[in-house]
């Protein structure tokens, strides 16, 4: 049966008449109504002149995005400072202060924070062709090794410091190397070109106010341009080759020269010691002739016969024949002591004293008149 048919007074919705009345089903503007009052309620609105308007208030929105960007404001001013990071504030532009580790917060849009790492090395590579003292061509690789000494120097007063140390560094090498010889650059020179290139390096920084300090310049192999690198090469082997006679030379040197300084010294102890011995034998003969003159002043006639025998005895000794004059004849006695030592060689040692004796105890005895006579 209709809802509509004569004598029915409900509608499918529970309405009686037709009507609005509460047993209706809810009106969707009138609930979104609704929702708008308790909110303009919440934040201070109004109803928007009652039921005849139906255009929505866009206040509330509006405080809400508020509120959500004003969340996002103050999150965005926090940031975290390592231990090994320095933070420098700029509050409209101009240095306000040094942030250290942790978290901190500024005002964003109103400060500016730049975070540095003030403690790590930093590393910087360059090579080039540059023109030595003697007008060779060279390449020469370097690495510079730096930090940040005043962080709110490297900050505020260069606008790229790592830009301005490239430059300078490129200044430093090309003098350098500038006013050194080849030689130096290619082999033991490089030690004393990257100590003078950081004391130079680091003056341009410090002139700069850069905020840098320079740790170390290390200098690697220098090259020559790849169109004569066999024309160096032998330059560098003739240079090993003539080092290495050096070497060579000195040690030969070495050996010789404390040998050569031995016998020296050897031949000066000699020398010393001969003269020792002459003035000792020298000093002993002379006290042996003061002793002799002394007894010949006692018994002169013992004395020139002991003296012509001991004399005899030695000169006898150093000749291989001797003649012998005989008193009261004319014969002369020949004593051929060459052959009688020969002789005498073979001969047992005592038997051979006994007849040297007997030969020349008469030949002595001989001689006694014509001792005395030479020795009157």
């Amino acid at each position: 049966m209709a809802w509509n048919e004569p004598g029915k007074d409900k509608d499918p919705w529970g309405g009686r008449g037709g009507g609005n009345n509460n047993d209706g089903p809810p009106d969707l503007d009138e609930a979104f109504k609704k929702l708008q009052d308790k909110l303009n309620g919440i934040f201070g609105g109004g109803s928007g002149g009652g039921k005849s308007s139906g255009s929505t208030n866009l206040g509330p929105l509006f405080a809400i995005a508020g509120v959500i960007a004003l969340v996002f404001y103050f999150g965005a001013g926090f940031y975290q400072v390592d231990a090994k990071e320095r933070a420098v504030v700029l509050k409209f532009g101009a240095f306000s202060e040094i942030k250290t580790e942790g978290l901190n917060w500024n005002a964003p849009l109103i400060t500016d924070v730049y975070i540095v790492n003030v403690t790590g090395e930093r590393q910087y590579p360059s090579r080039g062709l540059m023109l030595t003292e003697d007008e060779s061509i060279v390449e020469l690789p370097i690495t510079v090794q730096y930090n940040v000494s005043d962080v709110k120097s490297y900050v505020l007063n260069v606008r790229d410091p790592e830009v301005s140390l490239r430059h300078a560094t490129d200044s430093a090498v090309r003098h350098v190397v500038g006013s050194t010889e080849l030689n130096q650059v290619l082999s033991e020179g490089r030690q004393a070109i990257a100590a003078e290139v950081k004391q130079r390096l680091q003056a341009y920084m410090d002139s700069y106010g850069a905020g840098i300090q320079v740790i170390n310049v290390n200098i690697q192999e220098a090259r020559p341009p790849e169109e004569v690198r066999s024309a160096f090469d032998d330059v560098i082997k003739a240079k090993e080759d003539e080092a290495r006679l050096k070497n060579q030379a000195q040690a030969y040197a070495n050996g010789i020269i404390p040998e050569a300084r031995g016998r020296a010294q050897r031949m000066l102890e000699e020398a010393e010691a001969y003269k020792a011995e002459v003035v000792a034998r020298a000093e002993g003969e002379s006290d042996r002739f003061e002793s002799l003159l002394t007894e010949y002043k006692r018994a002169p006639e013992v004395t020139r016969q002991r003296l012509y025998l001991e004399t005899m005895e030695g000169v006898m000794s150093n000749s291989s024949k001797v003649m012998v004059d005989v008193a009261g004849g004319n014969n002369m006695l020949y004593l051929p002591l060459d052959r009688m030592g020969n002789r005498s060689s073979v001969v047992e040692p005592q038997a051979q004293t006994d007849n040297f004796n007997s030969r020349m105890t008469p030949s002595v005895e001989a001689t006694k008149p014509l001792v005395r006579r030479e020795l009157r």
